[in-house]
């Protein structure tokens, strides 16, 4: 009945918590962005981040556009691993400012193969693998920069010009621009062309390091590939000679607007001229959906510009500010817009939450109205049920009194023979144990029949089953010496005349250890280490499966097989003894044959796993091989042999070593450490210990130049002629014979 009503509610509660679930995906849905655009930036500079706020603030006005930038700081290498990053996240079209022409290319050619649209502006690359290209003319800033300077020093001046980012497009562009602009004007003198990198430093530096070798050189104008590039250059002029403060010219490219711009630094005098280097990432970003959308675009644009001179600076500077205020005011605006459509957002989901608890509510109410409907007739068939289970124990309890009456009185008569009364010890108490168990199964039965008329199976008061209980002394656990090397088993069950049975069946062949409940069982085994535990289940303090499962989890016992001896024979009973970590599980009544082959299987089982990693430390020729074979770390047992192998190899050096030692680090005693690795590996841990002192002494000789003597100490021995008996014994030949 219980179970019924759990299981309805779960199914109600699943089907909410879907419900629910669909909901928000549903009110989600609409959100998830419909294109993901990667933007590549080779540098980080006011430019580009003015082109980045022109992306971002472009993608306000377009629906799901999700915008993922990766700046390279100048670096070929890393702009190559973000190109590839960003092409595997996932991205549908990739924006890329490639820093240098040809090193980029092989990352772009990548992600166009892939069948990823690919956008690139502002900088040119060697390779034809792009969608379309965007920038300004480069070329021809360069060209009309040179022509302007050829007007603004009518005919006659020395030029020195700081070239940007070797490689690069734009400063290739820029370069040929210039000169070919001049290259027909006989009184224009390029002094010199300094290679720069488009920072400011940089132009300084190289400035600076020209003029200590041109000292009486005279400069009348310095022509830099951009604003950046002609104020480092005018700060290591004027430094070096503050007369040429006012008398220098300075021309840059860039020409932005807003604080330390190129246009202010125009209309203050800073620079003569500049030429604005459109960003327009408003365009960019419309080519960009234009692609994605299947639309027409251009596969080439040439972006228009313009020159910034002392004439118009004032005007385009009062421009761009107003276009900088809108774009602030725009962005807060957006803010708040966002901020509005989270609050419809988080109404919308607790408008769903509320009517997802309503339908949860409607259908808790259901299932408990199926419930109250089923439960009269669970309860009658409960007592149908019930009247099924007495008839079927009286039935069963009154055919069991006729074959216990055929086993209690032949039992009985033979008692009283000579046989019987001469029998030896053994038998007699074979014969007790069978005519107490049949005593106390006829109680049981008659105990049973006189509930036939008092009540039902399933009320009978537990004391009452305590009542026909026959209670017997029970052992303390104690050893039964067989000889020496014999196998130890350990009997753990609470049924004294069990264990004795048990002890009937095994003596003479293994030496036993007994306890009567898990918890003794547990400390038994923790203290003797036996090779096979045998324990019942059903036992009082801890029963076999709590045993079973503490002694897998101890580093101590974790090694000892299991086998679990008891009457539940049910299958899912046996599931769960070999879900505890039982190695065997037989049921009573068993073969005493069975029982023993069992064990005998086991120990011989046991025995493999340690010949194998014998023949592992053995055979090894790893010159660094010590006391383990290289194990994966999967069970306890590997575990714990490597947690050994570390140990031991810490301790390689150390003469005084001992096993109590070596098993005070592992957390164990000395005979449990012994016991233990004896049951693994068929070593004593001393014998280990050793064949690691000599695999190390043996990579020794074979890697370096010490004398045996030196190698004798260095691995623990404190006798180089013990030393090179035991390296004889292990590897057949002495030390200098290994080694040469």
């Amino acid at each position: 009945m219980n179970f019924s009503y759990f299981k309805t509610i779960n199914h109600i509660w699943a089907a909410t918590c879907i419900t629910a679930f669909l909901m928000l995906l549903l009110s989600c849905s609409s959100n998830s962005p419909k294109y993901h655009i990667g933007v590549s930036q080779c540098s980080d500079d006011i430019w580009r981040d003015k082109q980045n706020a022109e992306l971002r603030m472009s993608a306000y006005f377009h629906d799901n556009i999700d915008l993922k930038f990766a700046v390279a700081y100048d670096s070929d290498e890393r702009q190559v691993q973000q190109i590839d990053s960003l092409v595997d996240s996932g991205i549908d079209l990739l924006i890329v400012a490639p820093n240098q022409v040809s090193t980029i290319s092989p990352a772009i050619d990548r992600a166009y193969d892939k069948g990823i649209p690919v956008i690139v502006f502002e900088r040119k690359t060697n390779s034809n693998k792009y969608t379309a290209f965007i920038s300004a003319d480069n070329y021809e800033m360069g060209r009309v920069m040179g022509e302007y300077i050829t007007t603004r020093l009518h005919g006659q001046g020395n030029v020195l010009e700081i070239k940007g980012l070797e490689g690069s497009s734009p400063a290739i562009e820029r370069h040929n621009g210039f000169m070919d602009a001049i290259k027909d004007q006989p009184g224009i003198k390029v002094v010199d062309t300094l290679q720069g990198d488009w920072t400011e430093p940089t132009a300084y530096e190289k400035t600076k390091q020209w003029l200590a070798h041109n000292k009486d050189v005279r400069v009348d104008l310095v022509f830099g590939a951009n604003d950046r590039t002609a104020m480092g250059a005018r700060k290591a002029l004027t430094e070096a000679s503050p007369s040429t403060q006012h008398s220098t010219l300075y021309c840059g490219i860039d020409g932005l607007p807003g604080e330390n711009g190129g246009i202010q630094l125009v209309r203050d005098s800073l620079l003569d001229a500049s030429y604005i280097y459109p960003t327009h990432g408003d365009q960019l970003l419309q080519l960009a959906i234009d692609i994605l959308d299947g639309k027409p675009y251009e596969k080439e644009t040439m972006l228009m510009s313009a020159i910034v001179t002392h004439d118009n600076a004032r005007v385009l500077l009062m421009e761009s500010d107003e276009v900088l205020r809108q774009s602030d005011r725009l962005e807060q605006l957006h803010e708040k817009a966002s901020g509005y459509l989270q609050q419809l957002a988080n109404q919308r989901i607790l408008t769903l939450l509320a009517i997802g608890f309503i339908i949860m509510l409607l259908l808790l109410l259901t299932g408990y109205y199926m419930y109250q409907r089923q439960k009269a007739r669970l309860n009658a068939e409960r007592e149908q049920m019930s009247r099924d289970q007495l008839d079927f124990y009286t039935q069963v309890s009154h055919e069991l009194r006729t074959p216990l009456t055929l086993i209690e009185g032949p039992l009985a008569q033979l008692a009283k023979t000579d046989d019987v009364q001469t029998a030896s010890p053994e038998a007699a108490d074979l014969f007790a144990i069978v005519r107490r168990n049949t005593h106390q199964l006829t109680m049981l039965v008659n105990k049973m029949l006189d509930m036939q008329v008092g009540g039902k199976v399933g009320d009978m008061p537990v004391e009452q089953f305590d009542e026909i209980t026959v209670s017997h002394p029970i052992a303390e656990p104690a050893a039964h010496d067989v000889t020496e090397e014999a196998p130890t088993v350990l009997i753990i069950d609470d049924n004294a005349d069990i264990r004795a049975y048990l002890r009937t069946v095994l003596k003479g062949k293994y030496r036993l250890f007994e306890a009567e409940d898990g918890q003794k069982g547990l400390e038994v085994a923790r203290a003797e280490v036996p090779d096979i535990i045998i324990s019942d289940v059903m036992m009082p303090v801890m029963n076999g499966l709590q045993l079973c499962q503490q002694v897998k989890d101890d580093d101590i016992t974790s090694h000892i097989p299991v086998i679990l001896l008891t009457a539940r024979a049910l299958s899912k009973h046996q599931i769960e003894g070999y879900d505890s970590g039982a190695d065997a599980y037989i049921t009573k009544p068993f073969s005493p044959d069975l029982l023993i082959a069992r064990i005998d299987n086991l120990l011989r089982n046991r025995h493999l796993l340690k010949d194998i990693w014998q023949e592992k430390t053995t055979n090894s020729s790893t010159p660094n091989t010590t006391a383990a074979p290289s194990v994966t770390a999967d069970t306890k047992e590997d575990v714990f042999i490597t947690r050994f192998k570390k140990v031991v190899e810490e301790q390689l050096d150390n003469s005084d070593i001992g096993v109590e030692d070596l098993g005070s680090a592992l957390g164990l005693s000395r005979v449990q450490l012994y016991r233990k690795i004896k049951a693994l590996t068929g070593y004593s841990p001393v014998d280990l210990l050793r064949k690691a002192r000599l695999a190390k002494a043996q990579q020794l000789l074979l890697s370096t130049d010490y004398a045996v003597s030196e190698i004798a100490y260095k691995v623990g021995f404190t006798s180089p002629s013990y030393f090179t008996k035991c390296f004889k014994d292990e590897y057949g030949k002495v030390p200098g014979e290994a080694r040469n």
